[in-house]
């Protein structure tokens, strides 16, 4: 039984003289199972302790760096800043660097002063391009730990990525909406925001895939780059519907969706089926007002308290975890809405 405490130690917490617990660290019999048990959890709360203490007056400066749309990184710092009190007795204060859109160059610009000033360390979404992968390299190369969020960076040095498995997400989108299509005719309209996005890709992929193998007469068709925003989102979906009258039902990937169903209304076209991602603010309200069909939703939270907590074992002051999982995907409808996400603010 492997641990790094002395026997006095263990035999203290646990209530037990120091031969009883020797016999038991050593498997030399003559002890009760629920004697050994005591050994055993006295092992594991004085583990646990010794992570307190690691944590008691540890002060993290974190760096959230964001390229995603106003509704997502609103959302992003709610969850952030509810979830900072549950760290506790470590102190995490962040520092926020959110933008819309914008040059691969300023994004790196911000990562490379975060370098030189010094954090400990980084929460970031942004683009899977070579300038960024290499800004990850120049901070790890100055000791500042990068975590990835929402969307990866595989082959950057990141400590980990915190999300769901968009691959799964885009198949789960494909069955849905073959489910819910059945034998009625119509083209789907896929929307990314960039193809610069790691996550939209994978969703894309995993969505194209299941509905080639089980829909293969249903055309998908595609617009890109823009950006999540209503602004821009706009005028290339009405341009996809005016080329396409086909065009019956949507997966969005990347947001925009209050554009995306203004488009279709402007030109009185019906969307049969629409599947969107994320419990932001614009989407709760459309899934309230039953204009999404359904959301694929993860626990925006629960993916942040993660994030800090890699960043915590990348400085020592938690012990290493096991190999990081996705977040799970959650179906919702206007039925299953998470308790904690309120009509009119975005949540994770």
């Amino acid at each position: 039984m492997g641990h790094p405490f002395p026997i006095r130690e263990i035999a203290r917490q646990a209530g037990l003289s120091e031969a009883t617990v020797d016999r038991v660290l050593n498997g030399r019999g003559g002890v009760r199972e629920s004697t050994a048990y005591e050994v055993r959890r006295a092992i594991a709360d004085l583990d646990r302790q010794r992570t307190q203490v690691r944590l008691v007056g540890r002060t993290f400066m974190c760096d959230i760096v964001m390229q995603a749309p106003e509704r997502f990184t609103t959302a992003v710092r709610a969850a952030l800043e509810a979830e900072l009190p549950a760290l506790h007795p470590a102190v995490v204060r962040c520092r926020f660097h959110f933008r819309e859109t914008g040059p691969a160059g300023e994004l790196t610009a911000t990562l490379d002063r975060i370098a030189r000033r010094g954090s400990q360390g980084v929460i970031l979404k942004a683009p899977d391009v070579p300038e960024v992968t290499a800004a990850v390299g120049r901070l790890t190369a100055v000791g500042v730990p990068v975590v990835t969020l929402a969307t990866d960076l595989p082959a950057s040095p990141r400590v980990a990525y915190v999300g769901i498995d968009d691959r799964a997400a885009g198949a789960t989108a494909a069955y849905l909406m073959g489910e819910w299509l059945g034998d009625r005719p119509g083209n789907v309209l896929t929307s990314l925001s960039s193809g610069f996005f790691r996550n939209e890709e994978e969703r894309e992929m995993g969505f194209r895939g299941v509905m080639r193998a089980r829909h293969p007469g249903r055309a998908l068709v595609e617009i890109a780059e823009g950006q999540g925003l209503d602004a821009t989102q706009y005028d290339l979906v009405r341009a996809a519907l005016e080329r396409d009258p086909d065009i019956r039902a949507v997966y969005s990937m990347g947001g925009g969706n209050i554009a995306t169903l203004r488009a279709f209304e402007d030109l009185g076209r019906p969307c049969d089926v629409f599947v969107a991602h994320d419990l932001d603010q614009d989407n709760t309200r459309l899934l309230r007002e039953r204009r999404l069909s359904v959301v694929l939703h993860h626990d925006l939270r629960q993916d942040l308290r993660e994030a800090c907590r890699h960043v915590m074992r990348a400085h020592g002051a938690l012990p290493p975890a096991g190999p990081a999982r996705p977040s799970p995907i959650q179906v919702v409808t206007p039925h299953n809405m998470p308790p904690d996400v309120p009509f009119d603010t975005a949540t994770g």
